[in-house]
């Protein structure tokens, strides 16, 4: 199983830089970038801050998938 994002999506849907998304949580903008690659999996408090600071719900953007989705 693997977590599927879709932060990159939603944040440039609300006109959002790395940048911008990362002060708003309190992280890296490395962590935002990546996040977005898949190459990192967010801290469940992580995952709830962005989906926060993206006004989503979190199952809109973080989902569970099967390998290779």
């Amino acid at each position: 199983m693997v977590i599927i994002n879709k932060v990159h999506f939603f944040r440039k849907n609300k006109n959002l830089t790395q940048e911008e998304l990362a002060k708003m949580v309190g992280v890296s903008r490395k962590t935002i970038v990546s996040l977005e690659k898949g190459n990192y999996t967010p801290s469940l408090l992580l995952a709830f801050q962005i989906a926060k600071a993206l006004d989503m719900d979190l199952t809109e953007i973080f989902s569970l998938g099967e390998n290779g989705e």
